[in-house]
């Protein structure tokens, strides 16, 4: 792999990082929103939305944490 494309790589990388601070602190910013719901509101149409959103939000953060490990590999 040539310089260039090993940049962009880097580049994608970094960006990718950027991506999961920020859904991590949405996540956990949700997760607090959860855990401080009234009991009776956890097992509302409100609570389950929130529950459901922070396991996609999981599901997110694997999804990138392969990604980076993928390219990781490309660039050797």
């Amino acid at each position: 792999m040539n310089k260039q494309r090993r940049g962009i790589l880097l580049s994608i990388l970094d960006r990718i990082e950027a991506i999961k601070a920020d859904l991590e602190s949405t996540r956990d910013d949700e997760q607090e929103f959860f855990d401080n719901m009234p009991e009776n509101l956890r097992d509302s149409q409100k609570g389950q939305d929130a529950e459901d959103a922070i396991a996609s939000m999981e599901e997110a953060l694997s999804s990138l944490d392969d990604a980076f490990a993928a390219i990781e590999t490309a660039i050797g």
